[in-house]
């Protein structure tokens, strides 16, 4: 590219005279120009054009033309193209235009009748003999605004001195005269009693021979460290966490949910607390329990359901009369898996570990120990247990419970004097479900086994799950056989209940996402629900017999009524933000259910009216009766579904 600069001469520049001088043509080669270039290529011009179009806009938009029976392409608008950078709407008038004049004759208008009028009122003030009035004088800015200047003064309120007086407490004077005989009269009979308490007391209780207090007199001087104080100390901790969490305290009293009266047909539920501490963050949920006589005390079991990750495992007792900090603690060297309050004996508390472990603890005992555990001398498990069971002690001359386990064994354990005796009750074997194949036969062992539960209405009859997801109907009397196999579950079975109402109905979850109810007479499931993720627990209402509560993996907490509605749930909430649900339990007595979940924590709900409906008959006057027969009415109403249900699914 040439660049041509024109300059003046210099020796024209220095002859200031000659003005026209002719200036001094020169070509200036840029330096990043490329060399080697022809003329022709140098005279060449490139034209650059810059247009108005923008890129944004799209060019090719093809419609139909029906006038043409055809597409066409449509060419953009007139507009679309233009692109404003600054607009600012204005009332401003060329002052030489038509409309600049009438306005600007209008305002000089305005100005004159107002003079016109000032002039004329200072006239008239004039004519009335204000001859200081000035008819030119130039108004100010309070006068402008027909300002006018006024003085005001509040009225004081007079003072007013009140004073109570009270009278003087009563008082009474005494006075009394104290000798050194008196003195010693006294310490001699304090210094007799205690001689003949210290004569009293066993000698097994005494300290060594120098002199020291015994164990009881020390326990009793104590103040501090008595069971008197702790027992003051519980009650005033309980006493600030409810002040703490009043309002907590209040809903869970009173507080009932007004929408359940214009949504017929569904529920919802109320977050009360949450039983978590820093110790059990990192382990997992893994058994809940309430106590069969006091409703505000539950056990938690901690452990790992994952495998790969096992530790120690721990038992906290919580109240609802202290949300703040468990009432007792046990720890266990294995993972817990399961435990159970005993009905009569509320204190005794069974617990199955990780290892095969079964131990039985003493809620009232200080120690951390428990009462009674397995060993390998009289008996134990091989494989992780599973649940456990107390029997009835009208049932048994000795307290016992069973357990089941993944060995494939429903054991008995008897507490006798000094240890915990296991007695085998039943192998759990393995159903084949090719007949009339021998492979089949040699390869088949014993079934892992998941759960267990026995029917409060025959004292024989109990069920098992396996991990294989089939159910098995047992009997006491029978052992070596399973009186019926059911198969509905693809998946290991969670958990198994009876109803407590109907003696014929129980229902099972399982990990293929299905919660199934049975009828223990049919070999078939008479209903099924899917819930979307693995269920891991269910349990049934105790004040319904068609109520039941399901948790899943995905944290949600599903609620059904049968007498309702037999196909979805009248609730279905999320109570935990990324956390696996693991275990549920209804309160015997309070209308609320406590969840356990994956990262240590228990969350108490309180169910809405809706959700714990009886479904009892009422009279003309919308009462229910009072000699009415509940067990019978809530078996009933279990018969109604049970003849509405199916009577066998569909096969393919």
């Amino acid at each position: 590219m040439l660049q041509i600069l024109r300059q003046p001469d210099q020796a024209s520049v220095a002859d200031e005279e000659d003005l026209y001088a002719e200036p001094v043509r020169r070509v200036v080669t840029p330096r990043n120009q490329i060399k080697g270039l022809t003329e022709e290529q140098l005279k060449e011009e490139h034209a650059r054009v810059l247009t108005a179009t923008d890129p944004q806009i799209p060019n090719n938009i093809v419609k139909f033309n029906y006038q043409q029976r055809q597409y066409r392409q449509e060419p953009p608008g007139a507009g679309e193209h233009l692109a404003i950078h600054f607009a600012m709407d204005g009332n401003v008038l060329h002052k030489d235009s038509v409309e600049a004049k009438t306005q600007a004759q209008y305002e000089e208008k305005l100005r004159d009748d107002a003079e016109e009028r000032r002039k004329h009122a200072a006239q008239e003030a004039a004519d009335k003999g204000e001859n200081d009035i000035d008819i030119d004088a130039q108004e100010t800015g309070k006068n402008q605004f027909n300002y006018s200047e006024r003085a005001a003064q509040t009225f004081k309120n007079p003072l007013r001195v009140r004073g109570v007086a009270t009278e003087p407490p009563p008082v009474a004077n005494f006075a009394a005269m104290c000798t050194q005989w008196d003195i010693y009269d006294t310490y001699m009979t304090d210094f007799t009693a205690h001689a003949l308490d210290d004569a009293a007391a066993p000698a097994g209780k005494q300290n060594d021979k120098d002199g020291g207090q015994t164990s009881g007199d020390a326990g009793e001087d104590d103040m501090v460290h008595s069971a008197k104080m702790g027992l003051a100390l519980k009650i005033l901790e309980r006493m600030v966490n409810q002040n703490a969490e009043d309002e907590i305290f209040q809903d869970f009293k009173f507080w009932e949910d007004a929408s359940d009266q214009f949504r017929e047909g569904e529920g919802s539920l109320l977050p009360l607390w949450r039983f978590s501490t820093d110790r059990t963050k990192r382990k997992q949920v893994t058994a809940l329990g309430w106590n069969p006589r006091y409703p505000d005390l539950f056990a938690v079991g901690y452990g790992s359901y994952d495998f790969m990750r096992q530790g120690s495992g721990m038992v906290y007792c919580f109240t609802l009369k202290n949300t703040a900090h468990p009432e007792y603690i046990f720890s266990t060297e294995a993972g817990v898996m399961c435990l159970d309050f005993h009905p009569q004996h509320n204190s005794l508390l069974a617990v199955g570990c990780y290892d095969g472990t079964v131990m039985v603890f003493d809620v009232r005992n200080k120690t951390n120990q428990p009462i009674y555990t397995s060993t390998i001398r009289t008996g134990k498990h091989t494989d992780p247990v599973w649940n456990v069971y107390w029997q009835e002690e009208d049932l048994a001359k000795e307290l016992n419970f069973f357990s089941i386990s993944s060995d494939g064994l429903v054991a008995n354990w008897i507490m006798s004097k000094n240890e915990l005796k296991m007695e085998p009750m039943m192998q759990l074997k393995l159903v084949n479900t090719v007949k009339d194949d021998p492979e089949e036969t040699s390869l088949s062992g014993l079934a892992g086994g998941c759960c267990i539960d026995f029917s409060p209405h025959s004292e024989h009859l109990f069920i098992v799950g396996t991990e294989e997801g089939k159910i098995h109907k047992c009997s006491k009397a029978y052992s070596g056989q399973y009186l019926e196999t059911y198969e509905g579950h693809y998946m290991a079975v969670y958990t198994l209940k009876w109803n407590p109402f109907h003696d014929r109905v129980f229902i099972s979850c399982s990990a293929d996402w299905t919660v199934k109810i049975w009828d223990h007479n049919l070999p078939y499931p008479i209903m099924s629900f899917d819930l979307g993720n693995a269920v891991g627990d269910v349990t049934w209402s105790p004040y319904s017999s068609t109520v039941f509560a399901a948790v899943t993996s995905d944290g949600k907490v599903h609620v059904f009524d049968l007498g309702e509605n037999k196909h979805e749930p009248l609730c279905e909430q999320k109570v935990v933000k990324r956390a696996k649900l693991t275990h549920v339990q209804f309160n015997k007595q309070d209308p609320i259910i406590i969840v356990g979940d994956d990262r240590g924590g228990v969350n108490s709900l309180k169910l809405s009216p809706n959700l714990r409906l009886r479904h009892e008959p009422v009279d003309e006057d919308g009462n229910v009766p009072e000699d009415i027969d509940y067990q019978a009415v809530q078996r009933e109403n279990m018969e109604r579904l049970l003849q509405a249900a199916d009577a066998k699914p569909n096969t393919v």
